[in-house]
């Protein structure tokens, strides 16, 4: 979902939108972001600028994935999820906050969203964990009470219907 595919939603929907573009465009070392559903939907993602476009000249110079990125950050972000549910249970440790994985080129972040979404982050190997981290907090805090099933609704058909 890109900021033209924003006309026609609620002011809830638009306001998450934002909330996104915000984080992804204002803290160092974020490639993409997406937004899943309990049931492993996407409903927001940052849709990175690929670099050979018209866009990604006027754009910033810090690096971005690939286009598509944000879908395959969904499915790891709920495939992570799953998996780290499955263990906080089997280890008795209540439910999970954060999950981080740092990898030799970038990192992913997965935080819980109080309504059993999860927010995903794909970011720089050289990003500040704590930085993203804080602003994913934030994120989290605010989505929280707006994403409510007619807002998670109407982010998924507004997902389906974007080309």
């Amino acid at each position: 979902m890109n900021a033209s595919s924003t006309y026609g939603l609620s002011s809830q929907a638009r306001n998450l939108q934002w909330l996104l573009t915000d984080l992804v465009e204002e803290v160092p070392g974020v490639n993409s972001v997406a937004v899943v559903s309990s049931d492993g939907l996407l409903l927001l993602s940052s849709d990175p600028v690929a670099p050979d476009t018209p866009a990604a000249a006027s754009a910033s110079a810090r690096p971005r994935g690939p286009r598509g990125a944000s879908a395959d950050l969904a499915t790891i972000v709920s495939g992570l999820g799953s998996l780290t549910t499955g263990a906080a249970a089997l280890m008795d440790g209540g439910s999970v906050k954060q999950t981080m994985v740092a990898m030799e080129h970038g990192s992913v972040f997965v935080m819980s969203i109080s309504d059993g979404s999860l927010l995903g982050v794909h970011a720089t190997p050289d990003c500040d964990m704590s930085v993203v981290a804080y602003h994913m907090a934030l994120f989290v805090g605010r989505a929280g009470h707006v994403l409510t099933p007619e807002v998670r609704s109407e982010l998924r058909q507004s997902m389906e219907n974007t080309p």
